[in-house]
This record gives C-alpha cells, sequence and structure tokens, in this order.
C-alpha cells in the first residue's frame, strides 16, 4: 500500500525527486523513484492543483508526498484527499505543533482526519473502518526541523506518537544556526549528527529536503540519514545523450 514506507521501516534507503505541475509524472513515477515530492510551500501551486498530476501517478511505482504550506488542518486534508501517501509540515518548532500534525493527518481513533470517502490507492478493505485502519497505518508523517527552536524541542517532538521521519530543511537549518548555506561547518555537522543520533534514539528515520552542497551522500547515509531528494535534471539528460551516442555510433 505504502512501498516507500515498507522500504523505511526494513531500513532501506529511500530516494525521491521534486514534481510540480508542470513535471512529466508519468514518466518519473516509473523510473525508479521511490517517491515524488510536490512542494506548495515555496512554489505557486496550490494543492488542488495537484489533483491531475497525482491521478497520473495511480498504479505508478512511486508514491506521492505533498509539502503543505503551513501546519493547518485544511491544508493537510486537501492534500490527502487528493491521494497523497505522505505530508510533510514545514518549520514544526515544538511537540504541540507536532501532535497537532499527526492528529490532522490521521482518522478517528488516532486523529482527527474529516472523511470524505476513500481517497488514493491504498488496496480494497471489507470495511470502512479497515480502511481508515490501513491509512493510518500506512500514511507517512514527516514534519520538519529548521529552526533553533526546533533544535531545543528535538527529544520531545520527536516522542509524539505517529512520526515517521524527521525531514531537515537545509537551507533554513543554515540560516538560523548563523551559518547560511555553509553546510561543511562544524556547527551545521554537528547539528546533522545530534538530530541523527536523536532519531536514532526515538526509532524515527531523518531525512534531508536535499543533499547539501559540499556534504556526502555516502556520509550522510552512514550517519543513520535514509531519506532524500535527488534531482533528476541531470540524469536524464545524461540517458538521452548515451542514447543518442549509441544510434550515432
Amino acid at each position: 500500500m505504502n512501498a516507500a514506507k515498507d522500504a523505511l521501516k526494513s531500513g532501506q534507503t529511500v530516494i525521491g525527486a521534486t514534481a510540480s505541475v508542470g513535471s512529466e509524472v508519468g514518466f518519473l513515477a516509473d523510473a525508479g523513484y521511490d517517491f515524488l515530492l510536490f512542494d506548495t510551500q515555496h512554489s505557486p501551486v496550490e494543492i488542488k492543483q495537484l489533483q491531475p498530476q497525482l491521478q497520473a501517478m495511480r498504479g505508478k511505482s512511486a508514491i506521492p508526498i505533498i509539502r503543505v504550506g503551513e501546519n493547518r488542518a485544511d491544508q493537510i486534508c486537501y492534500a490527502l484527499d487528493l491521494g497523497a501517501k505522505g505530508i510533510i509540515v514545514p518549520m514544526v518548532n515544538t511537540p504541540e505543533e507536532a501532535a497537532n500534525m499527526v492528529q490532522w493527518c490521521k482518522y478517528p481513533f488516532d486523529g482527527v482526519r474529516s472523511s470524505s470517502g476513500v481517497k488514493g490507492e491504498w488496496g480494497e478493505f471489507d470495511s470502512y473502518r479497515d480502511y481508515m485502519n490501513a491509512v493510518n497505518e500506512q500514511l507517512l508523517v514527516i514534519p520538519m526541523i529548521e529552526t533553533i527552536e526546533a533544535m531545543d524541542n528535538l527529544d520531545e517532538i520527536l516522542a509524539v506518537p505517529g512520526i515517521d521521519v524527521l525531514l531537515i530543511g537545509p537551507s533554513d537549518l543554515s540560516i538560523n544556526l548563523d551559518v547560511a548555506l555553509d553546510y561543511p561547518n562544524p556547527e551545521y555537522v554537528e547539528a546533522l549528527d545530534k538530530i541523527a543520533a536523536a532519531c536514532a534514539n526515538a526509532g524515527v528515520v531523518p531525512g534531508l529536503y536535499f543533499i547539501p552542497p559540499g556534504l556526502e551522500l555516502s556520509d550522510l547515509i552512514s550517519k543513520g540519514y535514509k531519506f532524500f531528494t535527488l534531482p533528476w535534471n541531470g540524469w536524464a539528460t545524461e540517458g538521452v545523450q548515451n542514447g543518442l551516442a549509441r544510434v550515432r555510433g
């Protein structure tokens, strides 16, 4: 029902790509990525505009994940009703904010999500209760940590039941640590280590929205990070070039 979550639970590293209204979603969703991430925080796209993209992903191997603009019940509900199998909320700074996010993501009795019928590709069930239980279990709940306040509340946020991935916003975290975009800075690397250790203790997967320039993916994986987005444009260009080279001899 949610291959990306199953992979994370088995200890695998999960890789996705960002996509939007103009993306070749049908191609990307079967290109080998575990998920496609649709951002509505730092883009002019409204959540409800993503309906054609999520419909195009039906039956594909990658799952749709939506980053909402802020931690609000209505935005989370819109994204879930479109069929998102993962929700990312930016700037989660306190355990109370994290608890609200979880509550808004999940149906009763694990949460307070409003029901509007079966939404998304979750399988077939004998009862509506079985459907709701399956969604509550399989949905990826992903708060973002990006501020000093969140770092100070790290253990308390991770103690909130229902969090699957703690996602770092690399740019904002560096800015709030006063080492703006200086990702190899020892203070920044120390923060990454602290987050990884706290996640390991809490049984939550640490992730990064993108690979910070100057840091190596292999090093991050060795620290315990297992959720990333990687750009696809360069790989697609390389694939086309290789294909043309073979044709042309």
